[in-house]
């Protein structure tokens, strides 16, 4: 081998053996430093006080904000009026003593309180409208949802004879102008005019038959209390009683159920409530009796009034359960969450 030729043999080098400065300072190079988060305007609305005030001051059982009465237990913790009333009724059909959903502290009409500062700062939280969007303080937006709101749905004032429009507020005048039923025959609105007639007439009916019942010759009013009581069933059943009580020279006496069509009224949350009238002396001859249940001077009960009729003798001296007619469920356990339930019940005896 001449010189030349071993002079560049030993001046070759592997190529695995070059390694490039500016990737070994790569791969030992420290990480960047983090960059600070720039949060976006939409992150902030849930940092908003408003945001974080509704999260501490909603209620207990259905975690949203009251929209009336805020009851609190002995520990501080909230409740609306409508979770406070049905968790003491669950209470009373199961047997048990109300407890609060969040410590368990026992609690009852008279040892939970109202909370007024949470009741004032919740009126003045905002909310949106379900019609337009915009917020405004709770204590202001029903008035704007069923007064002000240009968004909210309306009817058109020719409903009567069966315009069947519905719409936003903005639009109704535009829509009344155009209406084509004030132009319609009266052959041809008959169908709503005879739906009026039909309802106007069943009440109607109702009041005549009142002042019908009020020409009879003998009528009472009794003040009626109901008291709870259980049944001695192997399932304890809620039902009220009251004291007996005279009238038309006989003794008689109330009782009323909680869902009647139900075993266990514990596993709806779809409550009503039913009664009968008991005989509990012995008669002779028969009795015509029509009987009506209203809100008398001691209780707050509200119930639609309704009559019903039922002959009693000596043999059939209970009455059949018949509906307590209260508007809803949530009247029914606010009842349920009383010790006592009162009304006035009114008898009338056909005379014979």
């Amino acid at each position: 081998m001449s010189e030349q030729e071993a002079a560049s043999s030993s001046s070759e080098v592997p190529t695995e053996a070059i390694v490039d400065p500016q990737e070994k300072r790569e791969e030992f190079a420290e990480p960047d430093a983090k960059k600070r988060k720039i949060s976006k305007p939409d992150d902030d609305k849930k940092y908003k006080l408003e945001e974080r005030l509704g999260g501490i001051l909603c209620c207990a059982v259905c975690l949203d904000l009251p929209r009336a009465a805020v009851y609190q237990c002995s520990n501080g913790h909230l409740m609306c009026a409508g979770c406070f009333t049905h968790v003491l009724a669950d209470a009373r059909l199961r047997d048990e003593m109300a407890t609060c959903p969040s410590c368990r502290v026992e609690i009852s009409k008279m040892s939970a309180t109202r909370n007024l500062a949470v009741e004032n700062a919740v009126s003045e939280l905002p909310n949106e409208c379900q019609f337009c969007g915009r917020q405004f303080p709770r204590n202001s937006l029903e008035r704007h949802e069923e007064q002000e709101c240009e968004e909210r749905i309306s009817g058109c004032k020719f409903s009567r004879i069966g315009c069947p429009w519905r719409g936003p507020e903005h639009e109704r005048q535009e829509h009344e102008n155009q209406c084509v039923h004030p132009h319609r025959s009266g052959a041809e609105v008959m169908d709503s005019l005879l739906a009026m007639d039909q309802q106007l007439a069943e009440e109607k009916k109702l009041f005549e038959n009142i002042f019908d019942l009020l020409g009879y010759e003998k009528i009472t009013f009794n003040e009626i209390q109901l008291k709870p009581y259980r049944t001695d069933e192997f399932v304890h059943r809620l039902f009220y009683e009251s004291s007996r009580f005279s009238a038309f020279n006989n003794q008689w006496v109330v009782k009323a159920r909680i869902n009647n069509c139900q075993k266990d009224p514990t596993q709806s949350s779809q409550r009503d409530m039913t009664y009968q009238l008991i005989l509990k002396s012995k008669s002779t001859t028969p009795l015509n009796l029509n009987y009506i249940v209203l809100r008398g001077p001691v209780g707050d009960i509200k119930v639609k009034p309704r009559i019903y009729e039922f002959d009693f003798t000596e043999t059939n001296n209970e009455g059949p359960y018949v509906t307590l007619p209260l508007p809803d469920t949530a009247e029914c356990n606010r009842l349920l969450a009383a010790k006592t339930i009162n009304f006035r019940l009114i008898m009338f005896l056909a005379s014979k």
